[in-house]
């Protein structure tokens, strides 16, 4: 089994322990990277980009972010050849309309707001991890196949 990794991008320690907890609950990611803010994803991108770090399998981005903004970061990661492909979920608990419709624009895979109830929020996770770790098929593993 290959091992996954997901860049979480998040600030707030709570939603970052319950994030956790609900992967580690069903066994969906072997690693979880978090970057607390929008400069330390850009970091470790950039890094994965080189070799020097594990390029995610995913990332889940918030977009009230200290330093670099979540739209910041996902701009970023669209312009670069080595993470245009990468799927990139905003998870947020923003509810701007506005939100919403810049976050596609910029090339977001999925937008998600944050449930505050704890059980639905196990179930979104495990249905995001299902999807986009299982299922999903990743253009960038296929490179080199033929």
């Amino acid at each position: 089994m290959q091992l996954k990794t997901i860049l979480l991008v998040e600030d707030n320690p709570d939603d970052e322990a319950l994030t956790r907890r609900a992967f580690s609950k069903h066994k969906i990611a072997h690693q979880v990277v978090v970057a607390r803010d929008g400069a330390e994803a850009l970091e470790y991108l950039a890094g994965a980009s080189r070799g020097d770090r594990i390029m995610p399998s995913l990332v889940l981005l918030d977009l009230k972010l200290p330093k670099v903004g979540g739209f910041e970061v996902l701009r970023r990661i669209r312009s670069e050849e080595q993470t245009r492909s990468l799927p990139v979920v905003v998870l947020t608990s923003s509810k701007e309309e506005r939100d919403l419709v810049a976050s596609y624009d910029l090339g977001c895979n999925s937008y998600i707001r944050k449930p505050v109830n704890f059980d639905t929020f196990l179930e979104a996770v495990e249905t995001l991890g299902l999807y986009w770790l299982l299922l999903n098929e990743d253009p960038r593993s296929e490179k080199g196949r033929d």
